[in-house]
């Protein structure tokens, strides 16, 4: 490749890692210098409300998700049950449902008028609320459930991977020396295991003080639903962009804190005699204790919100041919799949153009580029918003200037918007899948075309694509399923009258109009499904192997 290419490359990488890093740039600028003033939200107590709560979510929904996710890790890793094999696959399932839509069905089914508290009523001869307590589901503590039944996945599938990884003659070395099961978990199987458990458990801090759905729908006010409050309801775009930057602090105490402890520590992988080669047998009652414990957590997580939603979407065929919601599923099918294909292309150039150009800097520009991932939608929104609205000002007043016409707003407020920000915060995604696929490639088959007189792109599109068009499509479907469960970032730029299925749901239940919102939920997570197969099938493939 001559030297100009290689320098277009170069640049090519810069800029995508500058259009990344712009609004979280645009977002501390306007903290800083934008006037924004906190101190009405002080005194009436409700920054304190924001940051108070958002902590105890993240407590809450950490310790509940990791209890759920290393509990049925060591089930199905270490020992042997009933249903163990349907139930190691089933717990994959509730990361196909988006978290808004769980906390849906579970008020549906929980609350004083749905069928767990009528059947209550009905068996002990209660007449109203003030005979008998239940615990309020919309509540601090009813959304750390919420979200820690749809989100412990995470925990369960990095663990699960960890222990696979660790040696049977571990568990066995304790048994000797007399330990009991209990000890053998918390003194030796947790802390062998402990990188994957933290690897899971950071994307759940990420995903909880990045939710907004569960916690607006719960009455629960935290750091992402007072970004909403300040900037739609007072229009206050500073102090937006100060709480924006509150949410950036604490995402980056989570990854700094993550980085610290895996740092200071080591642990190595065991190649022989794998933990799940000899699993043990339970007990009888204590084999279906475990039946029950995983059926339970795939049954809240999944079962249950997708029965309601079906039986709510079913109510009258009538919801499935509504105007709205096929404009809805038409709006997200076309924000989705080009910003899939964008951030595909994009990941695709510049991976390709690392493994061939080798530029020290890549070794330090490529992990910036994923940092959007970790950014909550709502804050990728806010800072999309200021950059947009500019760029879309400077313009406005050089096309002014130069042909005496005014133009508005160009970007902003378009759909052009929301796709940016689909393209920001799962780019990570399509980026690690490419690389892994080109990972995987001998180094002599990434050569042998340009050997051959085969120019770069030629070598590209004729050798290497073909060879990882698995991954590919794979990196297309889960980046695509991402972009259509995006409620924050989707709300914030959406333009007026423009519904996603992600919005469509979140408007109708906002009105207490679940038959209405549920064609669009069973849509959405019917589309996430197919992520999850796909999840299923590479683990499988990598088990195989």
């Amino acid at each position: 490749m001559n030297f100009s290419k290689q320098i277009l490359i170069g640049l090519v990488m810069v800029l995508m890692c500058l259009v990344i890093l712009l609004p979280m740039g645009s977002i501390v600028y306007i903290a800083l210098f934008g006037g924004g003033d906190l101190q009405e939200y002080i005194q009436n107590g409700a920054f304190r409300r924001y940051i108070t709560n958002t902590i105890y979510l993240v407590i809450l929904v950490s310790v509940l998700a990791s209890i759920f996710g290393i509990a049925s890790a060591c089930l199905v890793t270490i020992y042997d049950f009933p249903l163990r094999r349907i139930l190691e696959y089933s717990l994959f399932f509730p990361l196909a449902i988006p978290a808004y839509v769980g906390a849906y069905a579970l008020v549906d089914f929980f609350e004083y008028a749905g069928p767990v508290q009528g059947l209550l009523r009905e068996i002990f001869g209660w007449k109203d609320a003030s005979d008998y307590y239940f615990p309020e589901i919309r509540s601090l503590g009813g959304a750390s459930i919420t979200l820690s039944l749809v989100l412990f996945p995470y925990v369960y599938l990095f663990t699960r991977v960890a222990l696979r990884e660790q040696s049977s003659a571990i568990i066995d070395i304790a048994s000797t020396l007399g330990k009991g099961p209990f000890i053998r978990l918390f003194r030796v199987i947790i802390p062998l295991v402990r990188p994957g458990i933290f690897a899971g458990l950071i994307i759940v801090m990420m995903e909880t003080i990045a939710d907004f759905g569960v916690v607006e729908y719960f009455a629960v006010q935290t750091v992402t639903t007072g970004i909403y409050t300040v900037w739609l309801e007072a229009y206050d775009l500073s102090a937006a962009a100060i709480l924006s930057v509150i949410v950036l602090v604490f995402i980056l105490i989570i990854i700094l804190g993550e980085r610290t402890l895996r740092f200071n520590s080591e642990f190595h992988k065991v190649l022989h005699a794998p933990i799940f080669s000899k699993r043990n047998d339970l007990p009888r009652f204590a084999a279906w204790l475990a039946t029950g414990f995983c059926f339970l957590l795939v049954g809240l997580g999944f079962i249950l919100p997708i029965s309601i939603m079906i039986t709510h979407a079913f109510s009258s065929w009538e919801l499935w041919f509504e105007k709205e919601l096929i404009d809805a599923f038409v709006n997200s099918l076309y924000t989705s799949g080009i910003a899939a294909f964008l951030t595909l292309a994009i990941a695709i150039i510049i991976v390709y153009g690392q493994t061939i150009t080798k530029y020290r800097f890549s070794r330090f520009l490529i992990p910036t580029l994923t940092l959007g991932y970790a950014i909550p939608g709502a804050v990728i929104g806010i800072g999309i918003l200021i950059s947009l609205a500019s760029f879309d000002h400077i313009l406005a007043d050089w096309i002014s200037m130069r042909f005496g016409y005014d133009p508005g707003l160009l970007l902003t407020g378009t759909a052009f918007a929301v796709i940016f920000a689909y393209f920001i915060r799962f780019y990570a995604i399509a980026q690690n899948i490419v690389e892994a696929a080109f990972g995987r490639m001998p180094p002599t088959l990434i050569m042998v075309p340009r050997s051959l007189g085969k120019s770069a792109q030629e070598s590209l599109f004729s050798v290497h694509l073909p060879i990882i068009r698995g991954s590919l499509v794979t990196g297309l479907i889960l980046v695509f399923v991402d972009c259509i469960k995006e409620l924050p970032a989707t709300l914030l730029l959406r333009p007026f009258d423009f519904n996603t299925l992600a919005t469509r749901v979140y408007d109708r239940a906002s009105l207490e109009n679940l038959s209405q919102a549920a064609p669009a939920a069973l849509l959405i997570v019917l589309i996430g499904c197919c992520g999850v197969f796909l999840l299923i099938n590479t683990d499988r493939v990598g088990n195989s192997v």
